[in-house]
């Protein structure tokens, strides 16, 4: 009974706050969360999280890191390979900083500041992306290195992730070194194996129709597969999700198909897991603790104010006008997928409080909020001198 009712008021409020927040031009992810809280048990208490929607919840953040590992395309980085270098380097290496300082400042401990620096490093593909797409500037220099800067700060954050999580809470009895190793073996071998799988399979089928739906159900079959694969040898399962969409992103080449699986993705599973962070997140904290508002308005002007100055410099650095470096620094602002996962990951493990989270989801809230509106507003002054 308490299952359905459950499903059901998270379907609900998907599909209300989605089309509310639409209507007032502002972000889908920002609604969901926004929906949680609402629904939640620190809002009205309408939603009962239970086993089974928790486990869709991590389906979805499984899902989300997926799409978001099918974002890079590795063979894009040769090309601007040292400009990419150099602003992932400088716009994660300040950052990371700021968020480990600002932790200690507040008394956490170093495990909890390591975490809230790896979260700083993070920007989000799934965010830029689309704005930097709806400003006409994915196919210039400019556009090309602030999103390939960022899945490299990315992959970064989620390696430094595993580091910690082995070191933390191992569950593979491999020393780290020779499980690294064989992750990366492992990796290189699915990136042969699987385009050679997908061949095999059409191989045993002689008619094609239906081949559109088969090339999905396999897909899905590989991701999980994967995913089982990886925990099996001690990756967290956030990480390996991310892991397969990167080994997966230079086969799917069918537009079709994946927008079949943004579907079922942003469809079902990811909007559970967004309501589950909103309904996670105690906002009584920011006015019955004043440490608690202090931290949170502490961590977003430390966040906003180190992507932005190390981004703008970086871009300095590497060539880029004023105005295009001001972009560079607004683009690395927006906080959404690795932000969730180490969020997720640290809160689950016990390494981040009710304060930090509750600050992780103010953050963003307001980076998702105010990234796409500036990188908006500066595009348009600097898109017709833009190098392609």
């Amino acid at each position: 009974m308490f299952e359905y009712l459950s499903f059901f008021i998270i379907l609900f409020a998907a599909v209300f706050f989605s089309a509310l927040f639409n209507r007032l031009h502002l972000p889908f992810v920002t609604a969901l969360i926004v929906a949680g809280i609402v629904i939640g048990p620190y809002g009205f208490g309408f939603l009962q999280i239970t086993p089974t929607i928790d486990f869709f919840g991590q389906i979805g953040l499984i899902f989300l890191m997926f799409i978001a590992g099918m974002e890079v395309k590795l063979s894009g980085f040769a090309k601007d390979r040292k400009n990419i270098a150099i602003i992932s380097v400088l716009n994660g290496l300040l950052p990371f900083c700021v968020g480990f300082f600002i932790a200690i400042f507040f008394g956490f401990q170093n495990i909890s500041a390591f975490l809230l620096g790896i979260i700083f490093i993070s920007s989000s593909v799934a965010v830029i992306i689309p704005s930097i797409e709806a400003a006409n500037l994915l196919p210039t220099r400019l556009g090309k290195e602030i999103i390939s800067a960022t899945i490299v700060e990315d992959l970064i954050s989620l390696a430094l992730l595993s580091v910690v999580l082995q070191s933390l809470s191992p569950v593979t009895l491999l020393p780290l070194p020779v499980f690294y190793a064989l992750l990366v073996i492992l990796l290189v071998v699915l990136k042969v194996f699987i385009p050679k799988a997908r061949l095999f399979f059409d191989f045993l089928r002689e008619k094609k129709k239906g081949l559109f739906h088969f090339e999905l159900r396999l897909v899905l079959m590989l991701l999980i597969g994967v995913v089982v694969l990886f925990e099996i040898l001690g990756l967290h399962p956030i990480i390996a999700g991310f892991f397969t969409g990167l080994v997966l992103s230079e086969s799917i080449k069918s537009k079709a198909l994946k927008e079949k699986i943004h579907a079922i993705s942003y469809g079902l599973f990811i909007p559970i897991f967004f309501i589950i962070v909103g309904a996670q997140t105690n906002y009584h904290l920011l006015f019955e603790v004043k440490v608690a508002l202090f931290l949170t308005i502490s961590i977003i002007i430390g966040s906003f104010l180190s992507k932005f100055l190390s981004g703008y410099l970086a871009g300095r650095l590497v060539g880029f006008s004023g105005q295009e470096s001001t972009l560079m620094g607004v683009a690395t602002t927006p906080q959404l997928s690795t932000t969730l996962a180490v969020v997720f990951i640290g809160h689950e493990l016990g390494f981040l409080d009710n304060n930090l989270l509750t600050a992780m989801v103010a953050l963003i809230l307001f980076t998702t909020l105010i990234g796409p509106f500036f990188i908006n507003l500066i595009s348009k002054r600097i898109t017709k001198t833009c190098e392609i």
